[in-house]
């Protein structure tokens, strides 16, 4: 009992760290904004997304048992993202605030707002567990099967521009870390959506294998307006990846996408 709780806490933290890596990806981006003091036509939507994220597994967390780890990572998750639209609001255009303001109104505020009201109203106990964890995981599977649209637009180009092969590599490891955290803890809720997190980035490094072109920097800078198509490959389920949308490095939505 004890070394499976050891099994369970290794993966947990693990999966902080890894999804934390990737929560922090778009630093580089936002301090690109602040320098220039614009938001260059930069997307709003993952950071959204990212944010909503975290809030219902945050609220799953509350009430799922010995759910610490979950807690701690979308705990940092909703104040990254936080900060996040907080600087993108600030330098963002007067076209851009009024969409990103009703995108927070009509997802982070209506639709969990409806959600905490339906799930504590209407159900009690490990029923109300089991509602909130289903409505987690078909979020992040949703979020997870974004990156479909850039896995089409490698293919179609025959070029991984917007497909850096690092924020692959990370949102892959991340989901590995939370399958087995989820699997070990007998939590299908955690567990399943990163599988197809796993399945989806080991498509992404393949495909940067097959296309990449060694005698040119084909990263550059990717747009974030390209990017954000890849929204939640993420990360850890913990952290909806949504970051991946962000910069150069990155943005998984746990998630995530986040977990």
């Amino acid at each position: 009992m004890g070394l499976h709780f050891t099994w369970v806490f290794g993966f947990g933290v693990l999966g902080n760290i890894t999804s934390c890596l990737v929560c922090l990806a778009p630093l580089p981006t936002f301090y690109q904004i602040c320098k220039k003091k614009t938001s260059q036509g930069f997307q709003s939507i993952p950071y959204v997304i990212a944010l909503f994220s975290a809030m219902i597994w945050l609220f799953y967390a509350i009430f799922s048992e010995n759910a610490m780890l979950l807690i701690t990572i979308n705990s940092f998750t909703f104040f990254m993202e936080t900060v996040y639209i907080s600087v993108y609001l600030f330098y963002a255009t007067k076209k851009d605030k009024i969409l990103t303001f009703k995108l927070l109104l009509l997802l982070n505020i209506f639709g969990f707002g409806l959600i905490c009201a339906l799930t504590l109203f209407l159900t009690r106990g490990k029923r109300r567990v089991q509602v909130l964890g289903w409505i987690c995981m078909v979020f992040a599977l949703c979020v997870f099967a974004a990156p479909l649209g850039i896995v089409r637009k490698v293919i179609k180009t025959k070029s991984v521009e917007f497909m850096p092969f690092s924020l692959s590599f990370f949102l892959t490891l991340s989901a590995v870390m939370w399958f087995f955290y989820g699997y070990l803890k007998k939590d299908k809720f955690v567990a399943i959506p990163n599988i197809l997190g796993f399945i989806l980035g080991i498509c992404q490094m393949v495909l940067y294998l097959i296309y990449r072109s060694p005698g040119k920097n084909e990263v550059g800078e990717p747009r974030i307006r390209e990017l954000s198509e890849q929204y939640r490959s993420d990360i850890s389920i913990a952290m909806p990846k949504l970051n991946e949308g962000a910069s150069e490095v990155s943005e998984p939505g746990f998630a995530k996408e986040q977990t």
